[in-house]
């Protein structure tokens, strides 16, 4: 998927934002706001809104010099979804259908997002019983599970911290439906806004379930693995029996790709018109071709 327009102004929020959580002087936030302006103005806009974000994140990491300027929002994140784990669990179990009502919670921890423009981003209770609630606008459920009953291993993509404890939830659901099921964890191979990466697998404990083992993507920087939209990646989803992309990052560098399960809130007009669905819209989406 590529940028829009629409794209740009966004991205330069997301750096205003994250000069304000770092940085208390004016002048120093102002200085390095026009040198992200001055670069967006020379970068190629044709690339993916996930490919331009990475990049100016990467700028705003070297003129301020903190290499993870989302570290305290991100463990703040993982800290109320695990608050919320036991329950969560608890409710899982207790459903006629674990794997569904698991997809629907690990759909609503899709809300904590520190990249769109989000009012209600860490309000995860409220994003679960809206999900828990409404119909999918998007609903191949009954694809993925017909999938999974037949698969061997499963690719799955993660999306955001504190996001990363409900899709716990799911891979611990879908190995109680298929124990012997090999999961490939794909990560941020380093720090990009508020986006999973092994460090916050550890944390949680995701790395401690057996039959899993992580792969790592670029956060825009290439030491730290392959591009999202590479031809790598697409050998790995190739490789695969069945794959799920968590997010609307995921979604905007995956969705040239076929045989993939996008699971995700619609967060931005965007995303809601390339997936045909209104804004806020709940989407369990398989892409065949």
């Amino acid at each position: 998927m590529k940028a829009s327009l629409d794209c740009i102004p966004c991205i330069q929020r997301q750096t205003i934002e994250s000069l304000r959580m770092n940085i208390k002087d004016k002048k120093t936030r102002e200085k390095i706001l026009r040198k992200v302006l001055g670069f967006l103005k020379k970068i190629d806009w044709s690339k993916t809104p996930i490919e331009l974000s990475n990049k100016v994140q990467l700028l705003v990491s070297k003129e301020t010099g903190i290499k993870d300027p989302y570290k305290k929002v991100k463990k703040l994140s993982n800290d109320l979804a695990l608050k919320l784990y036991p329950r969560l669990k608890r409710i899982i179990n207790s459903s006629s259908d674990p794997i569904n009502t698991a997809v629907r919670i690990s759909i609503a921890g899709n809300i904590i997002d520190f990249g769109p423009q989000l009012k209600d981003r860490l309000d995860i209770k409220r994003a679960i019983q809206k999900v828990l609630k409404e119909k999918f606008d998007i609903d191949d459920y009954n694809e993925l599970r017909r999938k999974l009953e037949k698969a061997k291993n499963l690719l799955f993509f993660a999306d955001n911290s504190g996001e990363i404890v409900l899709d716990k939830l799911l891979i611990e659901t879908i190995l109680k439906f298929k124990k012997n099921l090999k999961i490939t964890l794909v990560v941020r191979g380093g720090p990009s806004l508020n986006d999973v990466t092994i460090k916050d697998i550890k944390y949680i404990g995701l790395n401690k379930i057996p039959n899993i083992k992580i792969k790592a993507v670029s956060n825009g920087d290439p030491k730290t693995g392959p591009k999202l939209n590479s031809k790598e990646v697409e050998s790995w989803i190739k490789n695969h029996d069945v794959v799920i992309s968590k997010g609307q990052g995921n979604y905007e560098g995956l969705s040239q790709f076929k045989n993939i399960f996008f699971l995700l809130i619609a967060k931005c007009k965007i995303i809601g018109k390339e997936l045909g669905v209104k804004e806020g819209g709940i989407i369990l989406k398989y892409k065949r071709r």
